[in-house]
Parts: structure tokens; C-alpha cells; sequence
């Protein structure tokens, strides 16, 4: 499909995947920081259940992912439009790839697979410490 598309619109749409894959990760990243912290603190908005099943839910899929040893389907997908738009598309996760260029160190795809796996199990370990609760409606 990405093929059939005109290479400025190829491109504009790999620019949105990229927006909203960054989101994802902020939405991953801090919500392992502030589940921990809103718990300390006394947030009750850190205990929805909505909210929290979708960061396992988020996290879970990139666990799931990297132990089948598949890249994201959004860098997936982001490399597509890429290379449709004539630009070069990623050969790795988008994670590796950004580390890669950071440190210059070529980690093997094993590394980001321990590491995302270990994310996901300190998430589950969340659900023990800071677990979700409905909030209580107010009495009458």
C-alpha cells in the first residue's frame, strides 16, 4: 500500500507514525516513573484501571513483540512510508535504532528484548504494589 502513495504523502504519514510513536513510549516510559511516584504521592488517578490496563496492555505488546523477535509495527510501518517517500527506512526497532546512534554501541537485538521483557515483568510487579482500584463514589 505504502508503494501506491505519492512520496510527499508517504512521507507526512511516516512523520505522523513517528508523533505517535514517540507518544506511545512517553506514555510507557512515565508511566513506569509515576504509577511509583502518584502511589507515594497519594494520586488517585495512578490506580484507574482503565488507565493502568492500558499501560500493560502498551507494554505488553512490546514485550510481546521482541520476544517474537519482530520490530514494532509502527517502525514497521514508519519504514515503509519512508522508503516509499524515496528516504531510508529503519533496519532495526526504533529504540535500538535511536541507542545505536546515542552510544554507538551495536547491541545485539537479545539486549532489547531481556530489557523490554524486564520492563514488562517491574509493570506486573506494579499491578502488586500500586494496584488498581475504582475510585469510591462520593457519599450522599
Amino acid at each position: 500500500m505504502a508503494s501506491s502513495l505519492s512520496p510527499s504523502l508517504a512521507l507526512h504519514l511516516a512523520q505522523i507514525i513517528l508523533g505517535l510513536h514517540l507518544v506511545v513510549i512517553a506514555f510507557n516510559v512515565f508511566g513506569l516513573v509515576l504509577i511509583p511516584l502518584g502511589a507515594w504521592r497519594g494520586w488517585a488517578w495512578v490506580r484507574l484501571p482503565g488507565w493502568r490496563v492500558a499501560h500493560l496492555a502498551a507494554l505488553s505488546l512490546v514485550a510481546i513483540q521482541a520476544v517474537w523477535g519482530r520490530a514494532c509495527f509502527l517502525t514497521v510501518w514508519q519504514s515503509d512510508l519512508m522508503a516509499a517517500a524515496g528516504r531510508r527506512g529503519y533496519t532495526a526497532p526504533l529504540i535500538q535504532t535511536w541507542v545505536d546512534r546515542l552510544m554507538f554501541w551495536n547491541l545485539p537485538m537479545a539486549f532489547f528484548t531481556a530489557l523490554y521483557v524486564l520492563v514488562w515483568l517491574y509493570v506486573l510487579a506494579l499491578w502488586h504494589w500500586v494496584p488498581p482500584r475504582r475510585n469510591k463514589p462520593a457519599p450522599r
